[in-house]
């Protein structure tokens, strides 16, 4: 077991030099994100990723906020489901305190459909298909440039199909020098998430 623990620690550290030195990793967040677009819809899909210990929306997070609320105010949504059910420390699901701040921002309130259960991107995409399933008109599913692959799959494979509308986070970074090292982490996170899904049968093709 210890063998195999200095196995995985050794490829991960020759995986993270190797993006983090070479035109790879760019290649690979390119793939991951697809065309920087923002179509417009009927129903605006946002969701969430983390949240300050006071309840605060958290420094993932609030990239898609504000983007959400830009959409909504540039666009022609009817509904902005927001999506994501870890608590904080205040017992507040992450979508509860996204909205807050969409709210705050101008989006009006009955227009603000939250799902609370959710702990994955699978659980986003199966438990947003109970509340919006047969509501009429285009879906737009917003999330991070990084998170956007996995989870427009996702969301087509429990039958749910939406435009993508990814936010521009680490793409917009990438060329900073001292922003690149924390974001190749996250990049081989995600691949090692892709390939879990995968394996499940949990994205489509």
């Amino acid at each position: 077991m210890a063998r195999l623990a200095v196995r995985f620690c050794v490829c991960f550290t020759v995986a993270f030099l190797f993006l983090t030195l070479t035109p790879f990793a760019a290649w690979i967040i390119g793939r991951l994100c697809g065309p920087i677009t923002k179509p417009d819809g009927d129903i605006l899909i946002v969701l969430t990723a983390d949240a300050q210990p006071d309840g605060i929306v958290g420094h993932a997070s609030y990239p898609r906020a504000f983007a959400a609320v830009k959409a909504w105010q540039t666009g022609h949504f009817r509904a902005v489901v927001v999506s994501g059910g870890y608590m904080d420390n205040n017992r507040r699901s992450l979508s509860s305190i996204m909205a807050e701040y969409m709210i705050g921002s101008g989006i009006p309130r009955d227009h603000v459909f939250l799902e609370e259960r959710s702990i994955s991107t699978r659980e986003n995409a199966l438990l947003t298909k109970q509340i919006i399933a047969s509501w009429p008109g285009k879906r737009v599913l917003l999330t991070s440039d990084l998170h956007m692959y996995r989870a427009l799959r996702t969301f087509e494979k429990v039958g749910l199909s939406a435009a993508p509308r990814p936010v521009p986070e680490v793409t917009a970074r990438w060329n900073r020098p001292f922003d690149r090292l924390p974001y190749v982490a996250s990049v081989l996170t995600e691949l090692l998430k892709i390939v879990y899904y995968r394996a499940h049968g949990w994205i489509a093709l």
